[in-house]
This record gives structure tokens, sequence and C-alpha cells, in this order.
């Protein structure tokens, strides 16, 4: 009898655990692990203010990616402190491990000293290689002119740009 309730104790433990299969399906987790609600960063060089970034929501994942789902806002200044760039878009990604950001929706950047700004539904950008690009149609407003295309390749500062595809009017100087 002892020994029946023995073997019906280990039967019932054996059938609780956990098999290799069970086992190998396990993953480590890449969920999110931090989550800021209503962020206004500001990052500055030498006392010098050079990015400010605001955002509604962050998420932070293991991996080091960050998602900025509701948003961003981007101000950058110059070493004199002045502003010269804005950059808006609807959601942000920045992924770590390629180190490059990806804004969607209604993406804007302003060149204020320039007076130049560029829309488009999708923008990339590698802080490493100071660039942008994308491969989504683009307008570009400048002072007296407007320009339409399809993919871009530009300096992160928007200082120099080329339209891969360009489309419409143009003015050539002579």
């Amino acid at each position: 009898m002892k020994a029946l309730k023995i073997i019906s104790l280990l039967l019932i433990i054996s059938a609780c655990g956990n098999t290799d299969k069970e086992i190998d399906d396990l993953k480590p987790y890449e969920g999110p692990m931090n989550m800021i609600e209503g962020m206004d960063l500001y990052r500055s060089e030498s006392a010098t203010l050079k990015v400010r970034l605001v955002t509604p929501k962050l998420v932070e994942y293991v991996n080091g990616n960050r998602e900025f789902p509701d948003g961003l806002y981007m101000e950058f200044f110059d070493e004199s402190g002045k502003m010269t760039t804005t950059l808006k878009a609807n959601e942000a990604i920045y992924f770590k491990e390629e180190d490059h950001w990806r804004g969607r929706g209604n993406v804007v950047i302003k060149n204020i000293e320039n007076q130049q700004e560029l829309t488009t539904e999708e923008l990339f950008w590698k802080p490493s290689e100071e660039r942008m690009f994308t491969e989504k149609f683009v307008t570009i407003k400048l002072p007296d002119q407007v320009l339409y295309g399809k993919g871009l390749e530009a300096k992160q500062d928007f200082s120099e740009y080329t339209i891969l595809q360009p489309e419409g009017e143009f003015y050539i100087d002579e």
C-alpha cells in the first residue's frame, strides 16, 4: 500500500513537470523594459544645448530599441545655441543595433536658417553617417519654389540633398 502511494505520487509529479520541448521553446524576454510618458529631454555638449526631444510616450526595449508610438518633435541647435532645424513625425523608432532612426507618418523637417521644409511619409536617419534618406514621395518647399519627387538622399542638417526621381517644373540657373 505504501509503495502504491509513492508510485502514485511520482506519477503525479512527473506529469506536472516540463518536457524538454517546452524548455527549448522558452525564449528570452524581448518586450518593453521602460515606458516614459510626457518626456521633454535636453542634450548638451560642453554646456551648449544641442538637441531637445519632446514626446508623449517613449518605450524602451531589452535590445536597446526605442519606440515613440505617439510621435516626437525634435529641435537641433548650433554651437551658439541657436535653433537651426526641427523634426516632427507621427511615430518613430530608434534601432540600436543598426544605429538608425525611422520616422513615419507626416514627417516634417524644417531648416530654419535656409527656409526649407521637407515633408514625406517615411524618413530614415543614420547619425553615424550624418545622412537621411527615403524611397517615399517627398515635397521640399523653398522660399521661391516647391520641389517634388520620389526618393531622397540628404545630409542630416538638410544643407545638401538630392531628390532621386524629381517631378514637376524646375528653375535652372543659366
